[in-house]
């Protein structure tokens, strides 16, 4: 009996420790600086490889893609968190290492991946403005859309694409909400102001619990307190019972399309933000998934970032599981509040394990698979780890992610491939150096031979929401100089 109630009293302490103490993330940092060190060195690698960096002074890069000849392309996004509005482009980097333009898009950004198929460049548009789009770039820079008016005005967007075994592109769409409830959180974001009546959209019918949540925010057309329900406008309830119609495209789904952009057709759904697609050398699909945050009217506590083995017509679990787990308990309720209730009264399916548990706030986002033995770790996904928003996505007690991670997705162990040195992993602002930034997706050079890291640059984080730095982007490159030891 005693041991159990100081048990009871350590829980309490630690939460209540937790409440009161300071978040320390990577982004917040006090920077009154637009240029940006970059130094080598300052960068750990694995005994026998190398990193060096191979185009600088972009600004918001999310991809890369090569060319039948190998030549490098990068897209910048045109848009990053903090509502920065810039046009997205789509460059070539020259042997000298100077940057080329080859298209130029609309401010409809951000555009957060590209590809190489058939003599043409495939970009996912994430649709800030005008909603998503999925777009073909000639290599002379003619823009075509092939698929516009996707769901992603909100928190998340259109992201890929990548070509599948089956010839056709696959690509994701993120959710409009963090955890299924529009709120203040999403006004904060912007989004909320431009589309008042956006909400997430299901990929099939679900029926509702009929939870309703309590805030205010300051829209014009509703003033003053509001009930708002899920899968609904802000301002709009839901009963227990009520049944929501899904349609394709929709909300937290990865779909595929031929490349013409035809015959779309749904592959899986209930994830939160599918932003990396890759598949493995055996050609099975994979998907890293950004987990909840705690904001907004729902928040949701202590839920990891993951890697997903995606299986045809499977639901993954968002709005009411994460990583397999479900909300039915106090397991996800952050400190002090209360634990995420389930909003739907039946669900799809019972989620899957993900293949792999990776870091909360990580954002862990582009992937790409080692096909190579002669790079090492043939058949293991690498991850891009963009880092923490802390505060925004809620407290950290250090900076998480920052880095760049292997998974061996036969066991699920992540290990670290590519960091920072020093006593902590942590952007190179915040460790004075100049190392990497936020790594934001990863891609191997056709021969296997290199990895390329995208570096979408610095995002200090700002008692008004994110500060992103403009021509702080860079691309790394890793190569392996001598046999694995």
């Amino acid at each position: 009996m005693k041991k159990n109630y100081l048990l009871f009293i350590l829980l309490i302490f630690s939460g209540g420790c937790y409440s009161i103490l300071p978040s320390k993330g990577g982004g917040q940092i006090d920077t009154n600086t637009s240029t940006r060190p970059i130094v080598a060195s300052d960068i750990a690698l694995p005994t026998g490889y190398t990193i060096e960096a191979v185009a600088t002074g972009l600004t918001f890069p999310t991809g890369v893609a090569f060319d039948e000849q190998g030549q490098v392309y990068v897209v910048e996004a045109g848009y990053s968190y903090g509502e920065e509005f810039l046009e997205p482009r789509l460059l070539r980097v020259e042997q000298n290492r100077n940057l080329s333009t080859i298209a130029t898009g609309q401010k409809n950004g951000p555009w957060t991946g590209v590809t190489f198929l058939n003599g043409n460049f495939y970009v996912a548009e994430g649709g800030q403005i005008n909603g998503g789009k999925l777009l073909r770039i000639s290599k002379s820079g003619d823009i075509a859309a092939l698929i516009d008016n996707l769901p992603s005005l909100g928190d998340h967007h259109t992201n890929g694409p990548v070509p599948g075994p089956d010839g056709n592109l696959y690509f994701g769409l993120g959710t409009a909400t963090n955890s299924g409830v529009v709120g203040p959180d999403n006004y904060n974001f912007g989004w909320l102001k431009r589309h008042p009546e956006f909400h997430d959209i299901p990929c099939q019918d679900i029926t509702l619990t009929g939870q309703n949540y309590s805030s205010d925010i300051p829209l014009e057309n509703k003033p003053g307190q509001q009930q708002t329900g899920a899968y609904s406008p802000y301002g709009s309830t839901t009963t227990q019972g009520q049944v929501i119609k899904g349609k394709i495209p929709c909300s937290g789904a990865v779909l595929r399309v031929t490349p013409e952009g035809k015959s779309m057709e749904l592959v899986a759904w209930g994830f939160r933000n599918p932003f990396g697609l890759a598949f493995s050398p055996g050609g099975v699909l994979y998907v890293s998934d950004n987990g909840f945050d705690v904001r907004g009217s729902r928040p949701v506590w202590g839920t990891g970032d993951y890697l997903w083995q995606v299986q045809q017509g499977q639901w993954y679990g968002w709005p009411d599981y994460s990583g397999g787990l479900a909300f039915n308990g106090d397991r996800f309720g952050p400190p002090s509040k209360k634990a995420p209730q389930p909003l739907l009264a039946q669900h799809p399916n019972k989620p899957p394990k993900p293949a792999a548990v990776l870091g909360v706030h990580s954002s862990s986002n582009g992937l790409d698979f080692s096909r190579s033995s002669s790079f090492g770790y043939q058949g293991e996904a690498f991850i891009a780890q963009f880092g923490d928003m802390a505060p925004d996505v809620g407290k950290v007690l250090a900076p998480v992610g920052y880095k760049v991670v292997r998974v061996n997705v036969e066991t699920g162990v992540v290990t670290d491939f590519v960091a920072n040195k020093g006593k902590k992993t942590a952007p190179a602002s915040k460790l004075k150096s100049g190392g990497l930034e936020r790594p934001v997706s990863v891609k191997f050079s056709p021969d296997g031979q290199s990895l390329y890291i995208v570096d979408f640059g610095v995002i200090e984080m700002t008692e008004d929401g994110p500060a992103p730095k403009h021509k702080t982007g860079v691309i790394w490159k890793v190569t392996k100089t001598e046999a694995k030891p």
